[in-house]
């Protein structure tokens, strides 16, 4: 209960950094000391600066930034490639039938740094044709979220099935659309159904040959008279064997890696 005291204070003192970190980056907002009429200093805090035509105004920015940190966690699994790679290393390891190893944690942090390797291209794009600009202030705040948006919904539709931006169009009564016109409520439930069912027809290979093993190991009991042996006690070893003859887990990060369509 201790340790968890502390993992929480450290986790709000975290959040409030990266809160007042957010706060006094964004331009035009200042901290004025003022005087009260007891002679005793104030502080008065203004997000109200000018806001150019087209802009987005800088309270408006502040609750955007707000939203895109609680989001967060939700846009990296739904909108990156994490979705496909999460559900794949998890087959690998139901597959080889040992549940604890790895660890959870530790599939999700490989998960998370391929995740981060793969959309690397990507968020390059994205700093360079939109935040730089934007920070530069040579872009406005509207025109480099629209430039943003559009970089992710290339890579999402990128690999995206046609059959699944189609059912998602009929469902929605939308009518025809372009690539450049879809809305990123079509795009994302899209793209989510097509990583499913691509993470889903990687596991049932990754299966094949490990059920193969339990075939193996569950005649060769049977026709010793050993039917009260347990196959998985057998057949674990084995495909901890195979596993690593064959160099699994370097075929199933190439596998998953190339995968992807990059453009």
């Amino acid at each position: 209960m201790r340790k968890l005291l502390q993992y929480l204070t450290k986790f709000r003192f975290l959040s409030l950094l990266i809160i007042g970190f957010l706060f006094f980056s964004f331009p035009h907002a200042n901290l004025d000391a003022q005087t009260s009429g007891t002679g005793a200093p104030g502080l008065r805090i203004d997000v109200t600066g000018s806001n150019d035509e087209g802009d987005f105004g800088v309270a408006i920015q502040l609750v955007v930034a707000m939203t895109i940190l609680s989001l967060g966690p939700s846009v990296i699994m739904m909108m990156t490639c994490f979705t496909r790679i999460i559900i794949v290393l998890g087959f690998v390891r139901n597959a080889i039938g040992v549940n604890s190893a790895p660890s959870s944690q530790i599939i999700v942090g490989l998960a998370l740094f391929l995740t981060f390797f793969v959309m690397g291209p990507v968020w390059n794009k994205i700093y360079d044709d939109a935040v730089t600009p934007y920070m530069s202030a040579t872009m406005k705040s509207s025109d480099a979220l629209m430039v943003a948006t559009a970089h992710m919904k290339d890579f999402m539709m990128n690999q995206t099935r046609q059959q699944d931006v189609q059912f998602f169009l009929e469902i929605s009564r939308q009518g025809a659309m372009t690539r450049d016109e879809l809305p990123l409520s079509i795009v994302v439930p899209s793209f989510v159904l097509s990583e499913l069912r691509t993470a889903f027809q990687m596991g049932f290979l990754i299966f094949i040959p490990f059920i193969i093993v339990d075939f193996i190991v569950a005649s060769t009991l049977m026709s010793m008279g050993m039917m009260m042996m347990p196959p998985v006690v057998i057949s674990m070893p084995f495909k901890l064997l195979l596993f690593v003859l064959v160099d699994g887990w370097y075929l199933v990060i190439q596998s998953l890696v190339n995968s992807f369509n990059i453009a």
